[in-house]
């Protein structure tokens, strides 16, 4: 199993709408970065993900499945970008924000922290368990 980080502007699509859409998901479309197309399309169904939100808040606030793999994103007819299905898995106990990645050290390399822009992002293992941990759920 792989481990990701989906971002998304909660005034776009929210934790909340991403809970509502239960067991069926949604599809993670309308990214049109060639690197976060990459990620998703090496996402195999199984796969876990946190869901941040970005702009203001800048926090881990729940955690995914991928439930459909790479497939063509339904918002374009531009056969470059892809996108794969979410469902929720569940909320976090306590949000994860920016500051506190970065102020732990042992999650100094992840991609969030020297990257933060980037909206579909890989988190090795050990990055997963050390946010698992601060989020206050199981890896």
């Amino acid at each position: 199993m792989a481990y990701w980080l989906f971002k998304s502007e909660p005034s776009t699509w929210s934790w909340d709408d991403q809970m509502a859409k239960g067991e069926s998901g949604e599809e993670w479309d309308g990214i049109r970065n060639y690197q976060a197309r990459n990620h998703m399309r090496s996402m195999k169904v199984g796969d876990r993900g946190f869901f941040y939100h970005s702009q203001s808040e800048k926090a881990v606030v729940g955690i995914v499945e991928v439930i459909a793999e790479s497939h063509q994103d339904s918002t374009t007819e531009d056969e470059r970008w892809d996108c794969v299905d979410i469902k929720a898995v569940g909320p976090v106990r306590t949000v994860v924000t920016l500051r506190m990645c970065r102020d732990d050290p042992r999650l100094s390399g992840m991609v969030l922290v020297n990257n933060s822009r980037l909206s579909v992002q890989p988190v090795t293992d050990d990055e997963w368990e050390v946010v698992c941990e601060l989020a206050g759920v199981d890896p």
